[in-house]
């Protein structure tokens, strides 16, 4: 109890200088709890909405393997309804006509598609429905030109009863009068919803009155959901998909699990690196606050503290500081969550906070990770504490045995570096993509390691290269800055490791981008002859699209695309399902691919294919070979392969090349996938009018993206900086902390050098020098940790680069404006940092902090 008692005086002595790393502590457990909570209430709201939109029993199509894309679903037989009634137990049968192909704009042509990427759906209003939506404006759609629609989508699109709608479907287009809103009882889950009466649902968006997509069975009264199912698969046989309500629930959960994890693990690894990033910041404020206590350490061990009671004063500390951290990090957790939560809702999934779910591991997880992680951060510190001897204490000596541990440290972290920076180098030779990527984490892993180790040996080599050039204009402030920042080399390397670490991966991550950028663009500059490419957001071409993009003018040719699926067999006996790519012939002058042996053009006779160089080594396939191809819902055909492609390509790397006329000869009429995307050539001389020409033909699609060469470079160029934004949002948690781990070096430091300052202030340092070499001091250390840092991170990124280029991105490109801006941003970073440190010693009196011991 005497040794707590010590702990929490100490503790509430020096709360001030403990507050940054109380924070540090509060914001990665805040991170961890917000991502916890935030996932675990977007489960806990679904499984309410799962459990809400299942029926007792659902019937559905049996999925198919390797199944061919249609822009319908797949169906049942409207005659299976009769069947389903007179099964034994079952009460109801509620058909199903829903599909998420549709395309729904408003008169003015606005879609009212999520922006969030989330489908628009059509489907059927019946009683299920009502179990998850309340119609709260208006009526039921009764007749072929009325619909009801989902309120958040018309409130956010300023759509009212009574006005009409235009929906763009597989089998055509049609308009429908609003007559009706409805509410969610549960949540929205995003989508842009739109009911149709039963009858409509069908003809308009299945494209026949003899089809269902599937059937909901309400159980008689007494009968269970099993013994239903039981009856159901005993009365129509097995090729249909047969689940009860609790077997939809856990699919449901399964597939929206997945997702989730992908979003949960992200964002709990970039909290990981936060908590990484504070642990420097805690290590060096308790090897500050002991160093700064070494007269009252050794005056404890003179009374007969013992160097065990030593080391556990400083961990009850450690453990206070992680205990009050935590809880408060936990608090910010929940109000991030909720935060969060209103963010998904701007997007268009609404989230009710009624439903927040905090589960009981979450805080017991939160405070796990805060006070470990603050108890062994200063373990070390802890244990230097305990072996201050009472003499050396006294005389204010430094501790033993830092000459020799630094001489091990420093030959450790070479040691490491040298095995990371081996690793990378593996890595980036190595030719296949799995080895490569494990030989990268592991370059990663050790470099990172060993520059954080061998970090205070590098202080004094480079932090006197950036004083020569940085330092020297100013003069001796500008040398005591310099001397400041090489007093102790550990703890300008911890403070400077800490912002290594952020920058570091922002620095990779931005040569992996520009990388990616730049092989990409010069894949559409070399590959691509397409003048204009249509993409139709993944839901297909319908003959009305087609016929409007074939009547614009100054085209040269159009080219459909399209994926069919079908099951290879090889010559050496070995058979897989495969997605071929069928096209027009005009698609060999639209993606200029190389070929190894014979003309791609050849692809295109009929009965013939190509196969990807790969593909031909590991199955000995030969120009001239025939394999066997067995269409998904057709016929079998045996294609003549007139070419081999190479494989040094980022587009349509892998790809088997066959005619869309050989394909149809094998496929029905009704399996044939519709075109996914359209390519064209303008006619020579008039590219900007074939431009306009098409736009203003597909001007009544809004779904369908007419882009040049041009501007599907800038699209790619603005999905890879999207991704790139989001995780430099992720990082600069990490930023932060490192940030506040430079503030609290300097206020530390300038606690420690009370005496010190005010000797200088004596001999004539005005408040302006002071001040000057406090933040020229933070410069240094910030820039410092910014060279480590992009350093590190060029090497990381130019190593995934070359595996990359095993993918056929194969262009390296450094953005040397990028990395410049962030070296820069550094040195404000050190001055921001170092500006309430300087305000603090430059209000000292100069008497106190002479007298200061």
């Amino acid at each position: 109890m005497t040794i707590f008692r010590t702990s929490l005086r100490n503790f509430l002595s020096h709360k001030g200088r403990m507050a940054l790393s109380l924070i540090a502590v509060l914001l990665s457990v805040a991170f961890v709890c917000g991502t916890l909570v935030f996932t675990d209430t977007m489960t806990a709201t679904f499984d309410k909405l799962f459990a809400t939109v299942a029926s007792d029993v659902d019937v559905q199509p049996k999925e198919k393997d390797n199944a061919q894309e249609s822009s319908i679903p797949a169906t049942l037989p409207a005659s299976l309804r009769d069947r389903l009634a007179g099964v034994p137990g079952v009460a109801k049968v509620e058909p199903e006509a829903a599909t998420r192909n549709i395309t729904v704009t408003t008169a003015n042509k606005q879609s009212l598609s999520p922006s969030s990427g989330a489908p628009t759906v059509g489907l059927n209003w019946n009683d299920s429905q009502r179990k998850s939506m309340d119609i709260t404006r208006g009526h039921q759609p009764r007749g072929a030109d009325e619909a009801v629609l989902d309120s958040d989508t018309a409130e956010k699109h300023h759509v009212k009863v009574g006005d009409t709608l235009r929906v763009i479907a597989a089998p055509g287009d049609f308009r429908v009068h609003v007559v009706g809103l409805a509410t969610y009882k549960t949540t929205n889950p995003g989508a842009a919803v739109l009911y149709f009466d039963t009858a409509t649902a069908q003809t308009k968006l299945l494209g026949s009155a003899r089809a269902f997509t599937g059937y909901g069975l309400t159980a008689a009264s007494g009968v269970s959901d099993e013994q239903l199912k039981k009856n159901v698969t005993a009365a129509i046989g097995e090729g249909y998909q047969v689940h009860t309500a609790a077997e939809s629930k856990k699919e449901n959960k399964k597939s929206l699990g997945s997702v989730l994890d992908v979003m949960k693990y992200a964002l709990l690894g970039f909290a990981g690196i936060a908590v990484l990033v504070g642990i420097f910041l805690i290590v060096n404020t308790f090897s500050m606050l002991v160093a700064q206590r070494t007269r009252e350490i050794g005056l404890m061990r003179a009374i007969g503290s013992s160097r065990r009671q030593i080391n556990r004063s400083v961990l009850a500390e450690a453990l206070l500081l992680g205990v009050t951290g935590s809880v408060l990090g936990i608090g910010g957790g929940i109000g991030l969550a909720v935060g969060l939560m209103k963010l998904m809702g701007s997007l268009g999934m609404k989230l009710d906070t009624a439903d927040l779910t905090v589960k009981a591991t979450t805080p017991l997880v939160g405070l796990a990770i805060g006070v470990v992680v603050t108890v062994l951060a200063a373990y070390l510190p802890a244990r230097r504490a305990g072996k201050i001897s009472p003499m050396a204490a006294l005389r204010d000596a430094g501790n033993p045995g830092d000459a020799k541990a630094g001489k091990v440290r420093a030959a450790l972290g070479v040691l490491l570096t040298a095995a990371g920076g081996g690793a990378l180098l593996l890595a980036a030779r190595s030719d296949r993509a799995s080895s490569g990527s494990a030989l990268l984490g592991l370059g990663i892993l050790l470099s990172l390691i060993g520059l954080v180790v061998v970090g205070p040996l590098l202080a004094g080599l480079i932090v006197r290269v950036i004083s020569a050039v940085v330092l020297r204009v100013f003069g001796p402030v500008g040398r005591l800055a310099e001397r400041n920042a090489l007093r102790n080399p550990r703890r300008t390397g911890a403070t400077a490791s800490a912002l290594m670490i952020g920058l570091s991966l922002v620095a990779a991550l931005s040569v992996v981008g520009s990388s990616m950028v730049a092989s990409a663009t010069d894949q559409v500059d070399r590959s691509v002859g397409a003048d204009f490419i249509m993409e139709s957001g993944g839901k297909g071409y319908t003959p009305a699209m087609l016929k409007a993009a074939r009547s614009a003018r100054y085209l040269d040719h159009l080219t459909e695309y399209t994926e069919v699926s079908a099951r290879v067999t090889t010559p050496d006996g070995k058979s897989g399902n495969q997605r071929l790519t069928a096209a027009d012939p005009s698609y060999a002058q639209d993606l200029r691919r190389q070929t190894v042996q014979g003309k791609l053009s050849g692809a295109y006779a009929a009965d013939a294919m190509s196969v990807p160089e790969g593909f031909a080594k590991d199955h000995k396939v030969k120009l001239g070979d025939r394999l066997t191809v067995a269409m998904t819902d057709g016929s079998t055909a045996r294609l003549r392969v007139n070419a081999i492609t190479s494989d040094d390509t980022a587009f349509d790397k892998g790809a088997m090349y066959l005619s869309t006329a050989t394909a149809k000869r094998y496929l029905p009429a009704d399996k044939m996938p519709p075109p996914r995307m359209l390519f064209a050539k303008a006619q020579d001389g008039h590219a900007k009018e074939a431009a306009a020409s098409l736009k203003a033909a597909m001007a009544d699609y809004p779904q369908i993206k007419v882009r040049d060469q041009s501007d599907y470079k800038k699209l790619i160029k603005d999905q890879v900086g999207q991704l790139l934004n989001l995780i430099y949002g992720l990082l600069a948690l990490a930023v932060i902390v490192a940030i506040l781990g430079v503030v609290n070096t300097l206020a530390l430091s300038v606690v420690e050098r009370t005496r010190e300052i005010g000797l200088m202030r004596a001999i004539g340092l005005s408040r302006r020098q002071l001040r000057r070499m406090i933040r020229l001091e933070s410069v240094v250390i910030a820039l410092f940790g910014a060279l480590l840092g992009l350093g590190l991170g060029l090497g990381w990124g130019a190593t995934a680069q070359k595996l990359l280029a095993l993918q056929g991105l194969d262009v390296l490109e450094i953005p040397w404006p990028t990395l410049g801006a962030v070296f820069l941003g550094s040195a404000l970073v050190g001055l921001a940092a170092a500006l309430a440190p300087a305000f603090r010693a430059g209000r000292m009196n100069v008497l106190k902090a002479i007298a200061t011991d």
